[in-house]
C-alpha cells in the first residue's frame, strides 16, 4: 500500500514539513513515529509494509508508552520531562482517529455486556473479550475493565 493518502504517508509528508519550518521537538517526534513504524515493519521472518490499521496500532503503542512516561515523571516529580512527553503525547494524537467520549463508552460496555448475557463477576475474562472484541480496540482497557468491573459487580 503505497497510496500517497495513507497514514505512513502523511506522517512522512507532516516531518518533512516540520524539517523545513525548523520546528525541532516536533521533527524528533515525527521522527521517531517513522521509526517505530519500520522496526514493526522489519520485525519478523520478513519484512511487510504495513497498512493505515497497523500504523495506528503502532501509534497508539507509542501513544501508551508516553501516558505512561508521563505519569512516571509526574510521580518522581520531574515536571519539565512530563511536559515534553505531553507534547509529543499530543504529536501522536494528531494521526489517530478521535478517542471515544465516556459516555459513548459505557453505552457500548452496557449494550455488549446485555447482548453477552454478562451478569455475574465470575464471568468477567469473556465479559472483557467480548466487550473489547466490540470496541476493536479503540478504547483503553484499564477504562474498559473498570466499567466491566463495576458492571458485573
Amino acid at each position: 500500500m503505497s497510496d500517497d493518502t495513507s497514514l505512513k504517508a502523511q506522517l512522512r509528508a507532516e516531518m518533512t514539513a516540520s524539517m523545513k519550518a525548523g520546528n525541532k521537538e516536533r521533527t524528533g517526534t515525527l521522527r521517531l513515529l517513522m521509526a517505530a513504524v519500520m522496526a514493526e515493519e522489519k520485525s519478523g521472518d520478513t519484512a511487510v509494509e504495513l497498512d493505515d490499521a497497523g500504523v495506528q496500532a503502532v501509534l497508539k503503542r507509542q501513544l501508551k508508552q508516553r501516558s505512561e512516561s508521563i505519569e512516571a515523571y509526574r510521580d518522581g516529580g520531574r515536571e519539565e520531562q512530563a511536559a515534553a512527553e505531553e507534547a509529543e503525547a499530543e504529536i501522536i494524537s494528531e494521526f489517530l482517529p478521535a478517542a471515544m467520549s465516556d459516555e459513548e463508552l459505557e453505552a457500548k460496555v452496557s449494550a455488549a455486556l446485555t447482548a453477552g448475557g454478562f451478569a455475574e463477576m465470575s464471568q468477567m475474562g469473556a465479559a472483557m473479550k467480548a466487550v473489547m472484541a466490540e470496541l476493536g480496540g479503540d478504547a483503553d482497557g484499564k477504562k474498559v475493565s473498570a466499567l466491566v468491573r463495576s458492571a458485573l459487580s
